[in-house]
């Protein structure tokens, strides 16, 4: 339980510091910024094991994950601007 909440406040860091790195207009408020940088830490967790960098059990780290948040949000700007044109 301490794991997945630990998780979740490392998250909300991480997606609030892509956020701040990023420029543009970005989803969502609180929650969002949260699953952004979970799911960044998960992004940057299967990048790091691709290029060897992280082993089978391991998690991504504070740079990896926010990394990884950063990919997701570059990801949304792409599609968001080429469905306003």
């Amino acid at each position: 339980m301490f794991s997945l909440l630990w998780t979740a406040i490392i998250g909300l860091v991480v997606g609030a510091l892509a956020k701040l790195i990023m420029p543009g207009k970005d989803p969502g408020g609180i929650l969002v910024t949260m699953i952004i940088g979970i799911a960044g830490s998960f992004l940057g967790t299967f990048l790091g094991r691709m290029v060897g960098h992280y082993q089978e059990g391991q998690a991504a780290g504070f740079i990896m994950s926010l990394i990884g948040a950063i990919i997701l949000l570059a990801i949304y700007h792409f599609f968001r601007r080429r469905q306003a044109v």
